[in-house]
This record gives C-alpha cells, structure tokens and sequence, in this order.
C-alpha cells in the first residue's frame, strides 16, 4: 500500500513539473532582458533597472540594493548617456560607500577606457578581478583594454579565462574572441 502512495506521488510530481513550467514559461518570455543581456526594444524600463553588463543580467532581477545607492543609478545612467565624466564622477563616489563592489569597479574601468585613459581602466578592471576573479565583463573589457594597448598576449589571457568560467557561451568570450580576430586581422594588413 505505501508502495502505490510513493509511485503515485512521484508520478504526481514528474506530471505537475511540466505543467507548472508551462503556466510560467509565458512570463518567463516576457522578461525585459534577454540571456544576451540586450534590453529588447519594446521593452520600457528604467536605465536603473538594467545592467550595462551583460553578466549582470541575472542580477538584475534579484538586485534590490542597486537603487538604493542613487551615485550607483546615475553612473549607470552617464554611461548609457555616453557621459564618462559624470559616471566616473557618480561611480567612484558610489565606490567610496561600496568598496567590495566589482560592478562598481567594471563600470568606472569601462568609463575610463572610453576616455582612453588606459591606466585607471586597468587598474579599476584588476580591482574588480580582485573582487571577483570570475566577472567576465571585467574579463572582457580588461582584454579589450590591452588589446587597444597593444597587448595581445594578455587580451589572451583573459580570453583563456573566460574560456575556464563560460561553462555553456558566453557574450563577453565571443566579443572578445571578435575583438582579438579584427586585432589580429589589423595587425596581419600593416
């Protein structure tokens, strides 16, 4: 008798699993960020709400704590806003309060880079390795950075090392592999 209960509710729970995924898989599509981490075009949503980054696209559903720092939010929304000053300037007020945050790090890295300030972008990018040696924007942009430097041996590194932490692919690994491909590309016609 307690056989028949057991492989009935397990045969109750195998049929309920797929069923509960149906009825939530159409919210699931609706999401507003895509695995890319491209924010889709009919999507409406707070520059805030969103990463910059596209390994932050998870976090960006579960990260309550980031509006509740407004320097954190009107960094995010210079960069959108091409105006690498003021994130610098938002950002590394942000990092004063936050000194253990590696998206902060990332993101002042990247403003500095489009400022092609080259040194304080690598130093931030290293900080967020640091902080998290698996951030593979931080990865990413840190190869592009050397890449713009010359460096292609240790844009390399950084693609071997998002190679070890992309277990499935990642973004940041093939935009740096495209990064790498144009450079080598560059290099081959001079």
């Amino acid at each position: 008798m307690m056989r028949t209960i057991l492989i009935a509710a397990g045969i109750g729970m195998l049929t309920a699993l797929p069923a509960a995924y149906l009825l939530i898989a159409p919210d699931r599509q609706d999401r507003i960020l895509v695995p890319t981490g491209v924010v889709r075009p009919d999507a409406a949503i707070p520059v805030e709400a969103w990463p910059i980054c596209s390994t932050m696209a998870p976090m960006a559903e579960t990260a309550d704590w980031a509006p509740l720092d407004p320097d954190f939010a009107a960094g995010k929304r210079a960069i959108v806003a091409a105006d690498w000053n003021a994130a610098i300037n938002a950002l590394t007020s942000a990092g004063l309060r936050d000194d253990r945050n590696a998206d902060i790090q990332n993101y002042l890295g990247y403003a500095y880079r489009r400022l092609r300030q080259f040194e304080p972008a690598i130093r931030h990018y290293r900080q967020a390795l640091i902080l998290n040696p698996r951030h593979r924007s931080a990865h990413e942009h840190l190869g592009e950075a050397y890449l713009a430097q010359g460096d292609l041996a240790k844009a390399n590194e950084h693609l071997t090392a998002l190679e070890q932490i992309c277990l499935i692919p990642c973004g940041e690994h093939d935009d740096l592999a495209r990064a790498i491909a144009t450079y080598n590309k560059i290099a081959q016609h001079q």
